[in-house]
């Protein structure tokens, strides 16, 4: 219900926005504040796209088993009171132990993802998940502000390539599953322009990320830095371009795995590069 795996990787984004600010060290209670006020404020909206998708999920084999559809959870306005109550929870505990900034980006980064995406662009526009992909960005901002009301260059070029990363990632995915969205009257890229057109968008979309992942290091950040980003967008690129020689559902799975470690690189690289000083 929670969707407690994009949970963490969200809250990954944000412990590495902290790595790489330049403020002061958290204590350790607003290191754990910082970290479940992000996962909870993700899981809630995650619960509340599957309350609100609960009828187009019945159409997709993907989402099909989800609680609120096969009925494990009833489907009753309650749960809306519940999510609030988490959100609010997650937002009131950021700004008393943090500060108003990290506690703003924490909501945005629900709110982007549960009323930007979910409700407002999802069903309307291909572009719903480029703006909605936000919901990342802010993620690294909370985690920056939290140590430093002002971020510095690079946690605003990380948001950057979390923001540019998000479309490529979900595109493949999109083409693996394309049938699925056409089904549920969902206008992902590959059900709008079909999946040779959205391979080739991905290509270049992925070209675009890797490039912005390199801007880290004109602002501090060194070799190690440089061989997670390089070693990732490298295997991100090689995939990308197969995709657009062979746009099928498997060629679109590597992808989106692909992107997952070139995403895992570039933060895991950054968290060290900075605490290393190398």
């Amino acid at each position: 219900m929670f969707k407690l795996r994009i949970g963490v990787v969200i809250t990954f984004t944000a412990l590495a926005g902290l790595a790489v600010s330049s403020g002061p060290s958290l204590s350790l209670l607003q290191l754990l504040v910082l970290t479940l006020s992000v996962l909870i404020s993700s899981a809630s909206a995650g619960a509340f796209n599957q309350y609100y998708e609960h009828d187009s999920d019945l159409l997709m084999s993907r989402t099909r088993q989800r609680p609120f559809v096969t009925g494990e959870l009833r489907h009753e306005p309650v749960w809306l009171l519940v999510i609030a109550a988490l959100m609010t929870l997650s937002v009131g505990a950021a700004w008393f132990a943090l500060n108003a900034w990290s506690a703003l980006f924490v909501f945005l980064g629900a709110f982007f993802y549960a009323v930007v995406y979910t409700v407002w662009l999802k069903r309307r526009t291909w572009l719903n998940i480029v703006f909605g992909g936000l919901a990342g960005s802010w993620a690294v901002l909370a985690g920056a502000t939290a140590a430093d009301p002002q971020p510095g260059a690079i946690p605003l070029t990380l948001a950057l390539v979390l923001f540019l990363w998000t479309p490529p990632h979900f595109w493949s995915l999109a083409i693996a599953f394309r049938d699925d969205y056409a089904a549920a009257g969902v206008p992902m890229l590959p059900v709008v322009v079909g999946d040779q057109q959205a391979a080739n968008t991905i290509f270049f979309s992925t070209l675009a990320l890797v490039a912005a992942s390199l801007l880290p290091l004109a602002f501090g950040l060194g070799m190690i830095y440089f061989a997670g980003a390089f070693a990732g967008g490298f295997l991100f690129i090689q995939k990308a371009w197969r995709l657009t020689r062979d746009p099928c559902r498997k060629s679109a799975m590597i992808c989106f795995h692909a992107s997952l470690i070139q995403l895992t690189l570039v933060l895991f690289g950054a968290i060290l590069d900075t605490q290393s000083g190398f």
